[in-house]
């Protein structure tokens, strides 16, 4: 189901553990399938389960708390608003506003390209650095400004 090297990186996730502790590298291991699956399908994440030992619903409790894990397919490019309210009182509104404008989507929708997947984020613990989004889970963009999303956008596009 993952591949040999995802699994290499998942166990050594495990081995941060005691070990009759696997179970604890569930955040890793799913971080690591969505990585190479694009998105967490029921299939894969019995697939975790399996390998760390654990009951399926026990890791689907895990990925569908948490909106860094992808339980739905979503576009090459997720990006995912902070709309809480220090990013809100800097222009987070603002900023959602400009992407739902030049993407023609609302938050939890997909580009007919399959481009794009704009999703509202809870805090990201950088309020200092509001309005932000997240690219991918893996990318942080600070001090949006319309220059600034108009600028990712396009940087994006070419990706």
């Amino acid at each position: 189901m993952l591949s040999t090297e995802s699994l290499a990186q998942i166990d050594k996730e495990i081995a941060k553990y005691p070990l009759d502790q696997r179970q604890s590298a569930v955040m890793s291991a799913l971080r690591i399938a969505q990585v190479e699956k694009g998105w967490l399908s029921n299939e894969v994440m019995d697939f975790v389960a399996h390998y760390l030992g654990m009951q399926p619903i026990a890791v689907y409790e895990v990925a569908t708390f948490y909106n860094m894990y992808n339980t739905q397919p979503v576009g090459k490019h997720k990006l995912c608003v902070c709309t809480n309210l220090p990013c809100k009182l800097m222009g987070a509104d603002r900023i959602a506003d400009r992407l739902k404008q030049k993407l023609g989507i609302e938050f939890g929708e997909t580009t007919e390209d399959k481009a794009f997947t704009l999703v509202e984020g809870e805090c990201m613990g950088a309020c200092g650095d509001a309005p932000l989004l997240l690219v991918n889970n893996h990318r942080m963009e600070s001090f949006l400004d319309d220059a600034k999303v108009d600028a990712l956008l396009e940087e994006l596009k070419k990706k």
